[in-house]
């Protein structure tokens, strides 16, 4: 929730707090995301709504960008600057303007992170920082199976192929919904 604040503040304004914005999105660009849900998760405790928060808290950056993008390019179109010329507000043309605009970009990227993020949530609760027994999660059964490996395979394997299948779901829906929703990859 807070990406899209910072996305719509930091395209529209530009400038000085343009910089700043940005500058501390590239601050937590810098390190991958799920090493600082690790972190984050670290220091909230054990629990998948702990775990959740961690991963949106690592993952907001992304957004933030998509949204400036978008802002940047859209604040210069006609429209925008008709409704600056009749007085209209600069929060009113940034909500209801802007922003139901640079939701296409957004709900593509999230579909396509989705994979990265249910990959993310698996992981930590596979190292014990996210979803605890008797909750049933991917990375926690993974996790409880491992020490039956050798004698029971499928314990492991069924949940992991399991997350492999949801994952590649995701990525094909985030394509199909790209080439749906973009206009540049549409076929003439």
């Amino acid at each position: 929730m807070v990406a899209i604040p910072i996305g719509l503040i930091s395209g529209y304004f530009g400038g000085v707090i343009d910089d700043i914005m940005m500058r501390v999105t590239d601050i937590f660009l810098s390190f991958p995301t799920l090493l600082i849900a690790i972190l984050i998760a670290s220091f909230m405790g054990q629990g998948i709504d702990k775990a959740c928060a961690a991963i949106a808290i690592a993952w907001w950056p992304w957004y933030a960008r998509v949204i400036r993008a978008q802002t940047i390019a859209i604040k210069e179109r006609p429209f925008i600057k008709a409704s600056q010329c009749i007085g209209t507000s600069d929060w009113y043309i940034m909500f209801r303007h802007i922003l139901p605009n640079t939701l296409a970009p957004v709900i593509i990227q999230a579909s396509m992170d989705m994979g990265s993020v249910i990959i993310s949530c698996a992981s930590l609760s596979f190292i014990g920082l996210g979803a605890q027994v008797p909750t049933p999660e991917w990375g926690l059964i993974i996790s409880s199976s491992r020490k039956y490996i050798l004698d029971a395979w499928w314990y492991s394997t069924i949940p992991g192929l399991v997350i492999l299948f949801t994952v590649l779901s995701f990525n094909l829906l985030g394509d199909g919904l790209r080439e749906v929703m973009d206009p540049r990859t549409r076929m003439r």
